[in-house]
């Protein structure tokens, strides 16, 4: 089961703590600079990595109904998520078949899209409805003309899609079972309370941030404090990872009590302990619970390559258990939100920035990660693995990664 295994990480995260040590990785581990800074590289990141592997485009509760859309772009690919009659979610081509002219924007709530270039008018599902002045236009096979469908699949209150209408690769798969996991935050149940999108530096840059407690009571210690920890345990599913404190304390949502989880029996240990950390799924979301207003939340990050190397974008998403009942508790999610701004935009996306401006000037050969930092050399070497695999490669990359991983995490 999901939960044994959450129980087993929470137990070493324990042990750990009492004996003061963590997990630390073989060696330190050398990146060369120019893999942050190659515009050609960059390039064959976004191709062979955001074009080729499942992407996390949606909480499943920012289109809770039938009918509810998205429009997006990701890395230079419109995209048109819309839930379907039956629940199910489909991932459109957001390109009308006669001119390319894209059907959406934004979100809303319809069951058919007209372009607003010439009125052709598809359904929900993507088949081509009306041709605007069919016999002037002359006969095609309308059959041929439906929108373009990508692989989509929503597991644990989250819509994944993989922008390559003829992959091969199994989204179920690339998650290593990851997904049970996630299954525990319970978000197919959440409520979006809030979003909002800031630019931040080289996509790697930023998301060589979400793996590393090493900074925390260093680059926050003005909204953390410096005596904010800086170990973390790594524990990994394939590419994706997780990180989290060793330490025998946890606190319960709600509550700035602190709870000493070695003198407890396991079958009283809060949920929210057996989820603390950071889950990071590769290669571009970070999940952080949070407890704003009293209510249990979390931050979803999804982080895109920007048009450029030096840029990316990031898109904040938090969720809540339950929406605020009381106005102390909804100013407390937003006050909550507001201060993660200030970490993210204000400390680690503006570091981030001033770091990789320095790198460009080709003054350094290789950035090193330590023993303590073996999130980091784990996605490195990922990203390092993909860039070169061949598309028939994929699959076996990521069944092999599963059948790496201990049996009773692969079946749970």
């Amino acid at each position: 089961m999901a939960r044994d295994e959450l129980l087993e990480m929470t137990r070493a995260l324990i042990a750990h703590g009492k004996a003061g040590t963590m997990d630390l990785a073989d060696d330190v581990v050398r990146v060369p600079a120019s893999t942050y800074t190659d515009p050609d590289r960059f390039e064959r990141e976004k191709a062979r990595i955001f074009r080729r592997l499942p992407l996390m485009l949606a909480p499943s509760c920012e289109l809770p109904e039938p009918g509810c859309y998205k429009a997006m772009e990701v890395v230079g690919v419109p995209v048109l998520l819309v839930r379907q009659r039956d629940g199910t979610m489909a991932a459109l081509l957001n390109m009308c078949t006669h001119r390319g002219n894209p059907l959406a924007q934004g979100t809303g709530k319809g069951s058919r899209f007209t372009c607003g270039y010439h009125g052709w008018t598809f359904g929900s599902d993507g088949t081509l409805l009306a041709i605007a002045s069919a016999p002037d236009f002359g006969t095609v096979d309308k059959a041929a003309l439906c929108l373009k469908r990508f692989p989509c699949l929503e597991r644990a209150g989250l819509i994944f899609v993989i922008l390559d209408s003829n992959s091969r690769l199994s989204i179920a798969d690339a998650l290593c079972g990851y997904d049970r996991l996630l299954e525990h935050f319970g978000f197919r149940d959440w409520i979006l309370f809030e979003q909002r999108t800031i630019p931040g530096p080289n996509w790697k840059t930023a998301y060589d941030g979400y793996l590393d407690f090493y900074h925390l009571p260093v680059l926050h210690a003005a909204t953390f404090g410096s005596d904010f920890f800086n170990r973390a345990n790594y524990f990994a599913w394939g590419p994706h990872q997780r990180l989290a404190n060793p330490s025998r304390f946890a606190q319960r949502t709600g509550a700035d009590e602190k709870l000493d989880l070695s003198q407890m029996d396991e079958a009283d240990w809060p949920h929210d302990a057996l989820l603390q950390g950071v889950w990071t799924i590769f290669p571009h979301i970070s999940i952080a619970s949070f407890y704003g207003g009293g209510v249990r939340g979390a931050m979803i990050s999804q982080l895109f390559p920007g048009r450029t190397v030096s840029e990316s974008v990031t898109t904040q998403y938090y969720v809540m258990e339950r929406s605020p009942e009381t106005e102390d508790q909804r100013q407390g999610a937003h006050e909550q939100f507001a201060f993660l701004e200030t970490v993210v935009a204000g400390e680690d996306y503006a570091t981030g920035k001033r770091q990789h401006d320095a790198l460009m000037s080709g003054q350094m050969a290789h950035v090193l990660f330590g023993r303590n930092e073996r999130g980091g050399q784990v996605f490195h070497q990922w990203v390092d693995r993909l860039v070169e695999a061949r598309d028939e490669e994929l699959p076996g990359l990521f069944r092999a990664a599963s059948a790496a991983m201990p049996q009773e995490a692969v079946a749970a």
